[in-house]
């Protein structure tokens, strides 16, 4: 399985890129074990729209086009569903022996998704109810990929 973050907002250079980086290659290097084929990183600079529903429509245009055909979405918003990183391993497994070939993670910009982003996911997650900005966001999400992949590989990373 193929596995993308499609994020608005570009990560600039310092200690949440080199964060994100880390995780990235760490579960590239143990996620071909456990059958994740590739993990790729998409990233789009904020919209400059006038208004907030401008903006969110046309980040989510940019990310919709971005999404691989036929893939699973996941959507991260604060409204999404908060699970334990074993809930989130399963999901992935499930995914994974289902025989989904490609799996997307969606991060919003400042103003969070475009309702149609949000009903055509397959899932929506939150990292609870807090809002976060994208740069954590996203080396939050890399963290738990990976921490799901050493689950699933029987890494002892993963220590609950």
């Amino acid at each position: 399985m193929r596995l993308a973050i499609i994020a608005a907002g570009r990560l600039k250079p310092g200690p949440e890129r080199s964060l994100a980086e880390d995780y990235l290659t760490r579960a590239q290097g143990l996620g071909r074990s456990c059958g994740v084929s590739r993990i790729t990183v998409t990233e789009f600079g904020e919209s400059q729209a006038a208004t907030a529903a401008a903006r969110m429509a046309e980040e989510g245009r940019l990310m919709m086009a971005a999404l691989p055909p036929r893939g699973f979405s996941v959507v991260l918003d604060e409204r999404g569903k908060a699970m334990s990183s074993t809930a989130f391993a399963d999901v992935l497994r499930r995914h994974l022996e289902g025989g989904t070939g490609d799996m997307a993670f969606l991060i919003g910009g400042p103003d969070g998704h475009a309702p149609d982003v949000r009903e055509s996911s397959g899932l929506t997650l939150g990292f609870g109810p807090m809002t976060w900005p994208h740069r954590l966001v996203r080396v939050m999400l890399l963290e738990q990929i990976y921490r799901a992949i050493t689950i699933l590989a029987g890494h002892p990373y993963h220590r609950a």
